[in-house]
C-alpha cells in the first residue's frame, strides 16, 4: 500500500491505524511524505511495521512515483492519507487484482456528518454523476496488478491521479468491487467544498476533461430529477460545478494543493 501524505498529522494516524490489522498481517504500506513542514513523518513513523519515506517535492504525483520505486510487492493499493478502509476491503482488493483484475477500486461511502445543508445537497446530486459507481476517480483509493502498474509506468506531474489512471485503462480492464466501502470525510461548509472544487476541476482542465466531464455532469444530474428535493439538489450542484470551474480558470499552474480543511480540525495531531 501507498499512501502520499502532505502536512497530514491530523489525519495520517486515524488512517494507518485503520489498517492495523492489514499491517500487523504482513501487508507492506508506505507513507510517503511530500514537502511535508509538520510532523507527519513522525506520526506515520510512531505506527509500528510502517515505513516512511520523505521527499521534498510536494507533488502526490511525485510521492506515488517514488513509493513505487521503493515498493517490493504488487498488486498495490494507492490510498489517500485521509481515507479510513478496513481489513475486508483490503483483502477484497488484493484478492480481485490477484486473479485477473488488472485496475480496480473498492465503493465509497460519505460521511457527512456535521456538513452544512448545500454541501449535503450537492453530494446527494453527485451520486447521480456518470461514471460515479464505476469509475476509478472520487474515492480516494485505487488499485493497480502488477500488469497495470508495468503499463502505466511514471505518473506525470498532473493534479488528479485518479482521473489519470481511469483515462489510462480501457473499460473492460477497470471495475468497482462488491466489497465493504471506504469512508471518505467530505467537507463541512462550503469554503471547504469550494476549495475541493478548484482542484477538481483544474485538473479534468489539465487532462482536457472539463468539458468532456462538464457535459457527461449536466445530463447524469438533470436525468436524476424526480421530485423538488432532486430538482433542488441539481440546481445546487449546477451552481457549485460553475464557481468552482471559474475559481480553477482563474488559478495559475502551481498553485498550492487546495484541500477539506474542515474536517481535519476534528482531528488532533
Amino acid at each position: 500500500m501507498i499512501i502520499p501524505c502532505h502536512n497530514e498529522e491530523r489525519v495520517i494516524g486515524a488512517t494507518l491505524d485503520s489498517l492495523a490489522s492489514v499491517i500487523a498481517a504482513g501487508t507492506e504500506v508506505i507513507v510517503v511524505c511530500n514537502g511535508c513542514t509538520d510532523g507527519s513523518a513522525a506520526e506515520a513513523g510512531a505506527r509500528a511495521g510502517v515505513r516512511v519515506l520523505e521527499i521534498m517535492q510536494a507533488s502526490k504525483t511525485a510521492a506515488i512515483n517514488a513509493g513505487n520505486a521503493a515498493a517490493s510487492f504488487w498488486p498495490r493499493l494507492y490510498l489517500d492519507a485521509d481515507i479510513t478502509v478496513g481489513e475486508e476491503t483490503v483483502r477484497a482488493v488484493f484478492e480481485a487484482l490477484d486473479t485477473g483484475s488488472l485496475a480496480v477500486r473498492p465503493p465509497v461511502d460519505y460521511d457527512l456528518n456535521g456538513a452544512a445543508l448545500l454541501v449535503r445537497s450537492y453530494y446527494r446530486a453527485r451520486r447521480h454523476l456518470p461514471g460515479a459507481g464505476t469509475a476509478l476517480w472520487g474515492a480516494g483509493a485505487y488499485a493497480l496488478s502488477a500488469e497495470a502498474g508495468q503499463q502505466l509506468g511514471t505518473l506525470p506531474p498532473v493534479v488528479a491521479d485518479d482521473l489519470y489512471v481511469e483515462r489510462f485503462f480501457p473499460a473492460a480492464e477497470k471495475s468497482v468491487l462488491d466489497c465493504p466501502p471506504v469512508l471518505v470525510r467530505l467537507p463541512r461548509d462550503v469554503p471547504s467544498l469550494l476549495a475541493v472544487l478548484r482542484r477538481t476541476y483544474r485538473g479534468n482542465a489539465e487532462q482536457g476533461a472539463l468539458n468532456s466531464t462538464a457535459l457527461n455532469s449536466a445530463a447524469g444530474i438533470f436525468g436524476s430529477v424526480r421530485g423538488p428535493r432532486s430538482a433542488f439538489d441539481a440546481v445546487v450542484y449546477t451552481a457549485f460545478t460553475l464557481a468552482g470551474r471559474r475559481l480553477a480558470a482563474a488559478s495559475h499552474p502551481g498553485t498550492t494543493w487546495e484541500r477539506d480543511e474542515s474536517t481535519r480540525t476534528m482531528f488532533r495531531a
